[in-house]
C-alpha cells in the first residue's frame, strides 16, 4: 500500500480546507478540478518556467523517478556530497514528504528554491506584505507552500540551516535573445509521460540576462511559523497544524471543517447527473454533517449564486444560506442614476425571483431599445483569443508580456443580413503576433463607421496593451502612428495609462447591457456569455426556429467562413442543448471531462481556457502537420461560435423586445 504522506501538494489543499484531504484522489469522489496536471503548467508556461530555473543552476542532478522510496533513496545519495544541486530533491520526516524544485547543499546549509510560474516586480520580499504588517493573501499560498517546505528540510536535517527563496519572472527583466523560448520543447519520453526538452543551441547569450528572479523569503516563512493555525477546534502553532494534518490524512480520517464563503467553489461539489451515477459529493457530505442538510435542501438556491454577492460571509455567519433566507436588507437595493438597473437591484432582482420560483426573464425593454437606437449599422461583433507567454518569443519583451494570437468578427447589416465577415489566427511557433493581429483588425472594422460589440472588459484591455507596446517598441514600425490611431478609435483608455481618451466608436460591451436590462434565472446568476447564450435560445422561439434549421454555412443561409450547413438548435430533455457541446473535443489526448472544464467559467483557467491551452500545445508540442491543422479547425470553429453567440443574443433581444411592444 502506498505510503500516505502529507506532500506540499496535499497541505496546499488542505490550506483551502482541510475537508478535501479526505476527498482528495479518490475517484468515487467528484472532483471538478483538471485532472491533468499538463494542462495547467502548459497554460500557465509552468513547464518551460521549470526547466529555465534549472538552467540558472548548472551542473546539478534530477530525480526522476515518481516513486517515493526510489525518490528519497536517490537523494539521499546525492546528498552524502558537500556541495551538490539537486532537482525535484525527495526529502521526508516522518509522514511529511516533499520534492523540492532545486535544492542547493553547501555543506551544512541548504537553499531551497521553489519555481512559481507567476510575474513578480520587485527586488525583495517587501510585496509580500500588507501595510498592516500582514501576509497579503494573494501571495499567502505561495509563501506557505515554501514554509511548509523549509519546515520539512530543516526536521529531516537538524544539523543543517536552510535558506528559503521564490523563484519567478521578472516583470521587469527584458529576453536578451530571439527565440529562446522555442529552446524549451515539450516531448513524450519512453513511459509517455511529457516533458520539457531543452534544446542543445541554447547558449550562455540565452541566460545572460536572468527573466527570473529569487527572492528570499525566511522573513515570511518566520512569520508563517508564529501565526495561529486551526488545530481541530483549537488554536494552535504552524508545527502542531502541520502533524495534525498528517496523522489526519495517514489515517484517513476526515477533519470535519465549518462551511465558510469558498465552499461555493469547492470543487468537490457533483452535479445530480453525477449523483444519480452513484458518484460521491463530499461537498453535499460536509453540508450534511455541519448543517444537517437533507437531499431536498439541495434543491434550493443558495447566496453563493448570487451575482456579485459582497455579503456572503456576513450571512453565513447568521445562518442565511439559502436564498429564501435573504430579506431585502441584506442586499439593501438602491437606484446609481443610470439607465437600467443598478447592481444591488439586480441582485435583488434575482433573490425575488429564486424566492417567488419565477423561471421567467426580465428585461427592461423601453430602455434597452433606446439603446439599440443609438447603434449605427453594420453592427461589428468580435472575440479575441490571448495568452500570457512566460518565455518571451523575441529580445527585448517582457516575461508573460500579452499575447493576441486570434479574432473573430461577425456583421449583422441594418436588413438583419448576418455574415461572418473575417478571422485571424497566427499559431506560427515563436512568432509574436500581435503587429499582424492589430492590421488585420484595423483592415477588418475600417471600412464603415458601424458600431462595434464586445463581450466584457478584454478586448478593450488588449488593444490597450498593444497601443502600450506599439508607442514603447523601439524598433522601427512603419504604421506604428497608423495602428496607435485605429486603437484610440475604438476603445477607451484604462486607468494604468497614461494617456486618456474616449474612441468616436469605442466599443460597446454586451456583457453591461446583460447586466444593466437583462436577466434570466436559468443563468444562476451569472453572466457569462456561455450561461447567457443557452438561457436566451430557450427563451426566443424566433431563434430556436431560426437556427433549427442548417442554415449557418448554407449558400443561401448565412455566411460562415468556418462551418458548412451546420444546425445549432437541438434538444435534449425539452431543453435547448448549448451550443458549444454541439462542437467535438480539440484535443484527441484529453479526456472530455478536462476539455468540459477547458471551455467552462469555472476551471482554474477561466475564460478561453481551451483556446489558450491549443495556442500553447502548438507552440512547444512536437506534432504532426494534420494535428496542428485540425487544432487550428478547431480553434477557428469555436472562436466563431463566440461572435455568433454575441448575434444570437442581440437577435434574441430583438425578439424579446418586440414581444413586449406588442
Amino acid at each position: 500500500m502506498k505510503a500516505r504522506y502529507l506532500t506540499k501538494s496535499r497541505f496546499k489543499l488542505a490550506l483551502e480546507c482541510p475537508t478535501k484531504l479526505f476527498y482528495a484522489n479518490k475517484p468515487e469522489y467528484v472532483n471538478q478540478k483538471i485532472e491533468d496536471p499538463f494542462l495547467l503548467a502548459l497554460a500557465d508556461g509552468g513547464f518551460q518556467v521549470g526547466e529555465l530555473a534549472k538552467c540558472y543552476f548548472p551542473g546539478g542532478y534530477e530525480i526522476r523517478t515518481l516513486d517515493y522510496a526510489e525518490a528519497l533513496e536517490q537523494t539521499n545519495d546525492l546528498l552524502k556530497k558537500d556541495h551538490v544541486i539537486i532537482y525535484e530533491a525527495a526529502i521526508r520526516f516522518e509522514n511529511l514528504f516533499i520534492r523540492a524544485d532545486i535544492l542547493v547543499k553547501n555543506k551544512y546549509h541548504f537553499e531551497l528554491f521553489e519555481v512559481k510560474a507567476k510575474s513578480f516586480d520587485g527586488d525583495s520580499d517587501a510585496a509580500f506584505y500588507n501595510k498592516n504588517g500582514s501576509i497579503s493573501s494573494t501571495w499567502k499560498p505561495y509563501l506557505a507552500d515554501v514554509a511548509f517546505q523549509k519546515h520539512v528540510i530543516q526536521h529531516a536535517f537538524p544539523g543543517y540551516t536552510v535558506s528559503a527563496h521564490l523563484m519567478m519572472a521578472n516583470k521587469n527583466a527584458l529576453c536578451p535573445t530571439d527565440g529562446l523560448n522555442q529552446k524549451f520543447k515539450i516531448t513524450k519520453d519512453e513511459d509517455g509521460r511529457k516533458k520539457v526538452m531543452v534544446s542543445s543551441k541554447l547558449a550562455a547569450e540565452d541566460l545572460a540576462e536572468k527573466i527570473l528572479t529569487k527572492i528570499k523569503v525566511d522573513s515570511c516563512c518566520t512569520f508563517i511559523y508564529t501565526e495561529d493555525f486551526n488545530v481541530g477546534t483549537q488554536p494552535g502553532t504552524f508545527e502542531e497544524y502541520v502533524n495534525f494534518l498528517a496523522d489526519h490524512y495517514a489515517k484517513d480520517k476526515k477533519i470535519i471543517s465549518q462551511p465558510t464563503v469558498n465552499c461555493g467553489d469547492c470543487e468537490f461539489k457533483a452535479t445530480d447527473s453525477e449523483l444519480e451515477q452513484d458518484l460521491k459529493s463530499g461537498f453535499h457530505e460536509c453540508w450534511k454533517e455541519n448543517l444537517g442538510w437533507k437531499d431536498k435542501d439541495f434543491k434550493d438556491s443558495t447566496i453563493f449564486e448570487i451575482w456579485n454577492f459582497r455579503r456572503k460571509e456576513r450571512c453565513l455567519h447568521e445562518g442565511k444560506i439559502k436564498i429564501t433566507d435573504i430579506s431585502r436588507d441584506d442586499i439593501n437595493p438602491r437606484a446609481d442614476g443610470r439607465q437600467g438597473i443598478s447592481a444591488s437591484e439586480r441582485q435583488w432582482l434575482q433573490v425575488t425571483k429564486a424566492q417567488g420560483k419565477d423561471m421567467s426573464y426580465w428585461i427592461d425593454w423601453e430602455n434597452l431599445y433606446q439603446e439599440m437606437r443609438n447603434w449605427v449599422y453594420p453592427l461589428h461583433f468580435i472575440d479575441f483569443e490571448t495568452t500570457m507567454v512566460a518565455i518571451p518569443f523575441n529580445k527585448g519583451r517582457y516575461p508573460y508580456e500579452g499575447i493576441a494570437f486570434q479574432f473573430s468578427h461577425h456583421v449583422v447589416h441594418e436588413d438583419g443580413r448576418i455574415e461572418h465577415r473575417g478571422h485571424y489566427l497566427n499559431a506560427v511557433p515563436g512568432v509574436f503576433p500581435n503587429y499582424d493581429f492589430i492590421r488585420r483588425l484595423k483592415k477588418e472594422l475600417s471600412e464603415d463607421q458601424g458600431s462595434i460589440f464586445r463581450y466584457a472588459a478584454h478586448e478593450n484591455t488588449y488593444l490597450n496593451l498593444i497601443y502600450r507596446q506599439l508607442m514603447q517598441d523601439t524598433n522601427d514600425i512603419p504604421d506604428r502612428e497608423s495602428l496607435c490611431g485605429f486603437i484610440r478609435t475604438i476603445t477607451h483608455s484604462v486607468e494604468s495609462s497614461d494617456d486618456h481618451w474616449e474612441g468616436n466608436r469605442s466599443m460597446i460591451d454586451m456583457c453591461e447591457l446583460v447586466k444593466r436590462y437583462y436577466y434570466d434565472p436559468a443563468t444562476k446568476g451569472s453572466n457569462s456569455i456561455k450561461q447567457v447564450l443557452p438561457a436566451i435560445l430557450n427563451s426566443s422561439q424566433f431563434l430556436q426556429r431560426k437556427y433549427a434549421d442548417p442554415i449557418y454555412g448554407a449558400d443561401d443561409g448565412i455566411p460562415s467562413m468556418n462551418y458548412k450547413e451546420w444546425q445549432w438548435i437541438k434538444f435534449i430533455d425539452g431543453r435547448v442543448l448549448d451550443p458549444y457541446k454541439l462542437l467535438p473535443n480539440m484535443f484527441q489526448d484529453i479526456s472530455e471531462k478536462d476539455f468540459d472544464l477547458l471551455l467552462s467559467d469555472s476551471n482554474e483557467l477561466r475564460d478561453g481556457g481551451a483556446a489558450l491551452t491549443a495556442y500553447a500545445r502548438m507552440q512547444f508540442e512536437e506534432m504532426s502537420e494534420y494535428e496542428r491543422s485540425e487544432i487550428q479547425k478547431a480553434l477557428l470553429q469555436y472562436c466563431e461560435l463566440d461572435t455568433l453567440a454575441m448575434v444570437m443574443i442581440y437577435e434574441g433581444w430583438q425578439d424579446l423586445i418586440n414581444q413586449a411592444k406588442g
